[in-house]
């Protein structure tokens, strides 16, 4: 919003007129100086008969047109001066100024970068910049949410107009399946909303952090799950000391449940997963390693990427949405930890997550 406002005298006029007015203050207070401690001891004349010399009147006389050219010079000096101080002293704000109209015109990745020696202006433009990355990447991370939403929620949404229009054109169709696949679309669409506000969540850093420790979560992971790893012949094993670190407990509790939850469904039947715990060197430390299929390399440095799920690693149509290993990796930077995937010699993966000790 623009606020009109009244035309005025801009700041470097300002405080030109103010050196300049300061300066012949000084000048004239000099005057008054010399006129208090100097003239006034010149007597007004000579009393003795035949003294020669100058008097106060003649002084006077003599020093008022040298005074007079000597203001107007400090006067021009004054005003010359201080527009060139001004201006220089004002260069940094004139490029803060140029930022904030690219800023208001939408451009978030001009940066001030001013140089120079820390001052006022040196760290107006510093907090300027962090703003703008600040912003930028906001701004970029909502970009992304409503690309990755529009692009992944046009698929149910697709699929729940087909299953619509496949009922109204056969109306003697069983209404259980239709109902069945539906209910199946729709909770898919659901789970991928909430994935993708997770992801966001964890990308903004926006939650309150409290004393957890790891070892509880992995256990409370590992319980949860433990029904569904035995239904498809999965060993689950946990094991590990305490690992307190400062965070989200929400967060890193889906943090440790996606990597349970990965590392039960990319697998093979028969199969083991391992889930440990501890403290190494000054950070927390979560294991979580499974058998399954021989992954390259190649393919596990972009498992964390979102909707990268690796058809490799799809089993049983338990796809998920694409979004497990990219959160727990949201969630790590989150935390100011790091996230580090392995592939097994055997066949698997051995994902390990470091975040600072409490």
């Amino acid at each position: 919003m623009t606020v009109d406002r009244p035309p005025g005298l801009s700041v470097r006029l300002k405080l030109t007129l103010s050196y300049a007015g300061f300066l012949m203050l000084a000048g004239v207070g000099l005057l008054a100086v010399v006129w208090v401690f100097l003239l006034r001891y010149v007597p007004e004349g000579f009393a003795a008969p035949g003294q020669v010399g100058p008097d106060r009147s003649d002084l006077v006389d003599a020093f008022a047109p040298k005074v007079t050219l000597m203001l107007a010079l400090l006067l021009v000096f004054g005003l010359l001066g201080g527009w060139i101080l001004a201006g220089s002293m004002l260069a940094p704000l004139t490029r803060i100024t140029q930022a904030t109209r690219l800023t208001a015109d939408g451009s978030l990745s001009h940066r001030i970068r001013m140089e120079g020696r820390q001052d006022e202006f040196r760290e107006l433009a510093d907090a300027f910049d962090t703003m703008l990355a600040r912003l930028e990447a906001d701004v970029a991370e909502q970009q992304r949410f409503a690309a990755n939403a529009s692009h992944e929620l046009r698929t149910p949404l697709a699929i729940t107009q087909t299953l619509l229009e496949v009922a109204r054109n056969d109306p003697t169709r069983d209404s259980g399946e239709l109902v069945e696949r539906l209910q199946f679309v729709n909770t898919r669409a659901i789970d991928l909303t909430e994935a993708l506000l997770l992801l966001s969540r964890a990308d903004q850093g926006s939650f309150t952090r409290e004393h957890v420790d790891l070892s509880l979560m992995a256990e409370e992971a590992t319980e949860t799950f433990l029904p569904f790893a035995e239904q498809r012949g999965i060993v689950l094993e946990t094991t590990g000391d305490p690992a307190p670190t400062v965070g989200s407990r929400a967060l890193l509790q889906q943090l440790t449940t996606n990597l349970v939850h990965n590392a039960i469904v990319h697998n093979v039947e028969g199969g083991s997963v391992w889930v440990s715990t501890g403290v190494r060197g000054r950070t927390a430390e979560l294991t979580v390693e499974n058998t399954g299929e021989l992954l390259t390399r190649q393919l596990v440095s972009t498992i964390t990427e979102p909707f990268q799920r690796g058809t490799g690693r799809i089993r049983d149509g338990h796809s998920g949405v694409g979004l497990g290993l990219a959160i727990v990796t949201s969630i790590a930077r989150a935390h100011d930890g790091t996230l580090t995937l392995a592939p097994r010699e055997a066949g698997g993966l051995c994902v390990t997550v470091h975040v600072p000790l409490a």
